[in-house]
């Protein structure tokens, strides 16, 4: 399924809260998680972040770019790693898949995206389990903390629809 360009400027409205940059510490964070929440994190700065803050996400979608620019993947011992293919702009069936079945893992588990992750916090959102939390960049504004609900799924099930 591909973007079109009428849902671009769509897609930049954040799903959730987003916590300006200056802001996206630890402790505000921490506010808007509850204790046994299942983390997810979208994105390598994200992911980095929440590694660093010693909140390891139970699921990670990295793709090891930031901003177009090549990096490292965040480092983070003994999770399970899945590859998957994901062109820019896209959301693959075959990605939808691999989030599905990293659910049914044991976590953390970290997906490998070749190509481009940024879209895949919509299946992220539709089939994360009960009392999850995602969290994902904005670019150039901050983090977005999404709490999975019936209307965020909802919401995201009908951007999803509106692909290509």
């Amino acid at each position: 399924m591909k973007l079109p360009a009428s849902l671009r400027e769509q897609m930049k409205i954040p799903l959730g809260i987003l916590l300006p940059e200056i802001q996206a510490n630890k402790e505000n964070i921490l506010k808007n998680i509850s204790e046994n929440s299942f983390i997810i994190t979208v994105g390598d700065r994200t992911t980095q972040k929440m590694i660093e803050f010693d909140l390891i996400p139970s699921l990670q979608i990295v793709d090891g770019i930031e901003k177009r620019e090549k990096r490292e993947p965040p480092k983070l011992a003994n999770a399970t790693e899945i590859t998957v293919d994901n062109p820019p702009a896209e959301i693959t069936l075959q990605s939808i898949n691999v989030i599905k079945k990293a659910f049914l893992m044991n976590p953390p588990v970290r997906i490998l995206v070749t190509g481009e992750e940024d879209l895949l916090v919509l299946p992220v959102c539709i089939h994360a389990p009960e009392n999850s939390v995602v969290l994902y960049g904005q670019p150039n504004e901050g983090l977005v903390i999404t709490k999975i609900t019936t209307e965020i799924r909802n919401k995201a099930q009908s951007l999803l629809d509106l692909m290509e």
